[in-house]
This record gives structure tokens, C-alpha cells and sequence, in this order.
């Protein structure tokens, strides 16, 4: 237990420290948005294309792990409309946004830097190929689920272009896409370039982590709590649960490889969901407070799977 308390308590330490240097005022709230952005669109994919170059990512591209993670990915997605419709009396649309923040897994932010600190660099070719189609296979998902519950007869083709657009200009698709291509085009990296990449990709986990927590300050539990809490007890709990289900017993992936793809589903739900409900103006509440409940808590559920692993 005192192992597992020393890969997490540095990981939420940072994320603390991102907090209270925001809420005492002495890192100013607008410039966390910079700092996500610098992650999002630099560091990051800087650290895809890197790690995909250098790594053997074609020996990680596991459909035995990456098939169940997206298969406990939809469930928890269909899940949590089927509660939002039936249990919280939401609209479609409402229930669809719920279900993406059950859905989509803080996997940059949150899921790198715990996995790189519990795993090491073992770990992260496995976790890159599942991060590699994360956001493409789930955002383009709910994307054209909730134009479907919200559309009113209007045309579906649009939609789908416009799901298509925003994830073709994503950034972190782009490192991707070239840590792909470059492995199949036989680069290789001369050493000012690689030492370049090295160092901007040490920045992701201390700027993400420190981020993530002074976006927290930006949230506020609101009346919708209790549907929050379950979609986040979905997202920390049952996923992650699938996916084991799916990988050992059924089918019998080495525990040892199939933990990166189930702890990396236990990750609580990212930014993106927030930033999905405010684009279609549904649910905002609930992911607000889906993202920072889930991100406090998984603090321990984390922790839950890491002990699950480690006997």
C-alpha cells in the first residue's frame, strides 16, 4: 500500500499545488487555459510522435486490450443515457452528454503521467495505441449520437462532417499521424531533433497535472450532484471493470499487459466533457461536476486498482 501511496501522492500533489496556486491567487485562473492549450497542442503531440517513433508501437497495437477498453467505453456510454433517461428524467440530448462524461476518460492529462509513474516506459506504447483513436472513435461517437437525439429531421451528413473536421484538426491526431507514418517511412531521428522532442515532452506531466488542478477552481457542485456522482462512479468503477471482465477471464490476457488497458480505463472523465456540454448547451452541470468529482475521488479508486494489480 505504501508503494502505491508513493506513485499517486505526487501525481495529486501537483494537481493540489495547480489548485491552491490558482485559488490563494497566485497563479492567475486565465492562464490555465494556456497552459492546457500549451499540453494539448504542443507537448503532447510532441511526446505521441516521440514515443510511437522510438517505441515498438506496432507490437502494442493489442486488440486484446484495446478492443475491451472501447467495448467498456460504449457500455458505460449506453449506461449512463439509459439512467439519465430513466432515473434523472433527462431530454435526449441532456442524457447523451451524460453518457460521453461516462464515457471519455481523462487519458493525456491524468492517465499518462500515472501510468508512466506506476508502470514506467512499459506501459506506454499500450497506452498510446488506446489514446491513439480515443478521442476520434469516442468524440465522433457522441458527436453523432447527439446530432441524431437533437436534430429534428435535419440532415445527419453535416453533422458527421463537422465531427470529422474538428478531429482531423486536432493536434494530438496530428503527432499521431506522423509517429505512424514515420515508423512505416523507416525516420530516423538525428539527435538535435530528438533531444528537442525529449525535452518538450518532459514538460507534459508536471504543466498537465498542474493544469488539470487549477482548472478544478473553475467548477462548483450545483443541484445536479447526484447524477454526477453516478456518472462518475460509472466512469471510475465500471469501466475499468468491463474492460478486466472482458481481458482476463474471457479473454485471457496476462495480467501483467492487460493492468495498463483497465487502469487506464479507471482514469475520471476530462475537460473534454465539459467542453462537448457547453458546445451542444446540454448537461453542462452534470459534466462540470462529473470532472471535478470524479477527478478528486479517483484519488482513491485509482489507488483501488493499482492495490487489485499488485498482489
Amino acid at each position: 500500500m505504501f508503494a502505491i501511496l508513493n506513485v499517486i501522492a505526487p501525481i495529486f500533489a501537483l494537481m493540489a499545488l495547480g489548485y491552491g496556486a490558482v485559488r490563494l491567487k497566485f497563479y492567475p485562473q486565465e492562464g490555465i487555459k494556456a497552459l492546457i492549450a500549451f499540453v494539448n497542442n504542443f507537448a503532447t503531440p510532441c511526446l505521441l510522435f516521440r514515443s510511437i517513433l522510438t517505441g515498438d508501437f506496432r507490437a502494442a497495437f493489442n486488440l486484446g486490450i484495446i478492443g475491451p477498453f472501447y467495448l467498456g467505453a460504449f457500455a458505460c456510454f449506453l449506461i449512463a443515457i439509459f439512467v439519465g433517461l430513466k432515473t434523472f428524467r433527462n431530454t435526449p440530448g441532456e442524457a447523451v452528454s451524460a453518457g460521453f462524461t461516462a464515457t471519455f476518460s481523462n487519458t493525456v492529462l491524468v492517465g499518462l503521467p500515472i501510468m508512466q509513474r506506476a508502470y514506467g516506459d512499459a506501459a506506454i506504447p499500450i497506452v498510446l495505441s488506446i489514446i491513439g483513436i480515443h478521442g476520434a472513435v469516442l468524440m465522433t461517437t457522441a458527436m453523432m449520437t447527439m446530432e441524431m437525439a437533437r436534430r429534428d429531421g435535419s440532415p445527419l451528413g453535416p453533422a458527421i462532417l463537422g465531427a470529422l473536421r474538428r478531429i482531423a484538426t486536432n493536434p494530438l491526431i496530428w503527432g499521431i499521424a506522423a509517429g505512424i507514418i514515420s515508423v512505416f517511412a523507416g525516420v530516423t531521428l538525428i539527435e538535435p531533433v530528438d533531444a528537442f522532442l525529449r525535452i518538450i515532452s518532459q514538460a507534459v506531466v508536471p504543466v498537465a497535472l498542474f493544469g488539470i488542478g487549477g482548472a478544478l477552481n473553475e467548477y462548483r457542485l450545483s443541484e445536479s450532484w447526484a447524477q454526477a456522482l453516478v456518472v462518475s462512479v460509472i466512469k471510475l468503477m465500471i469501466h475499468p471493470t468491463i474492460a478486466y471482465i472482458l481481458m482476463v477471464p474471457i479473454l485471457h490476457i496476462d495480467i501483467s499487459i492487460a493492468r495498463y488497458g483497465i487502469v487506464l480505463a479507471a482514469m475520471p472523465a476530462g475537460i473534454n466533457t465539459y467542453i462537448f456540454a457547453t458546445y451542444y448547451n446540454r448537461g453542462v452541470s452534470v459534466a462540470a461536476n462529473a470532472v471535478l468529482i470524479g477527478t478528486i475521488s479517483s484519488a482513491i479508486t485509482i489507488s483501488f486498482w493499482l492495490y487489485i494489480f499488485s498482489t
